[in-house]
């Protein structure tokens, strides 16, 4: 009981969905990436995806942003946009070149469901202007991806091969590891500033975000 009083919001979150957190951090489509056993079809079909929802992930950051209560909270969310909109994004272009996609490939590449699905509770949490929600699924798109990249990153065999150590290194890293404690503490400290009506709407974003995430590498690993 004692342990429960003292948890942050993010913490009770992610223990609510430990079992399917697990999941996801050790799901296989990570270790055989880390490991360079993942088949290229699989590493092409989550890219050509994930790519697809860039646009919709940077609007939730940046109206996260723009929702947030003082300049000092909004300055690292606007460094880590810059990352995505530049470190990131040249990873995506690298290894598409890499993997032969072309740009009219990508462009009119019909989305996975799940995808789709991202896409849709990315641009809902952004309209609702709440910056809880929107926090809500940041925080475990971003949370879960440092977990697996940590772990990916210990145990790398890939380091001479871009396409799957520079997605690792995106995920990992002292740098990431400040974002994700940025937005881990603006969520934790924005649960104790709204009302339960609130605070349910992020939980319920959390909780639907934590799904997604599973289903896509699910979805990656099915070619």
């Amino acid at each position: 009981k004692k342990k429960k009083e003292t948890m942050t919001f993010c913490d009770r979150q992610k223990e609510a969905h430990a079992e399917q957190w697990s999941r996801i951090t050790g799901h296989r489509f990570c270790k055989e990436l880390a490991s360079g056993t993942l088949p290229l079809s699989n590493l092409r079909k989550y890219l050509l995806n994930d790519h697809l929802f860039l646009d919709a992930f940077v609007v939730l950051l940046s109206t996260m942003v723009s929702r947030c209560r003082s300049l000092s909270d909004r300055l690292p969310g606007c460094q880590f946009l810059g990352l995505v909109t530049s470190d990131e994004n040249t990873y995506f272009l690298d290894t598409f070149k890499f993997l032969g996609v072309t740009e009219e490939e990508r462009s009119g590449y019909a989305m996975e469901p799940v995808a789709r699905d991202f896409v849709a509770i990315m641009r809902e949490a952004a309209a609702t202007g709440s910056l809880s929600c929107c926090l809500a699924v940041l925080v475990v798109c971003e949370w879960s991806y440092l977990e697996w990249g940590t772990a990916a990153q210990r145990d790398t065999k890939v380091k001479d091969s871009p396409h799957f150590q520079g997605w690792i290194d995106l995920h990992s890293g002292k740098y990431f590891e400040s974002v994700v404690a940025y937005l881990k503490g603006l969520l934790d400290k924005e649960a104790g500033l709204v009302g339960e009506k609130e605070l349910g709407k992020a939980r319920e974003f959390f909780s639907r975000a934590v799904q997604l995430e599973e289903d896509f590498f699910d979805m990656a690993m099915n070619c």
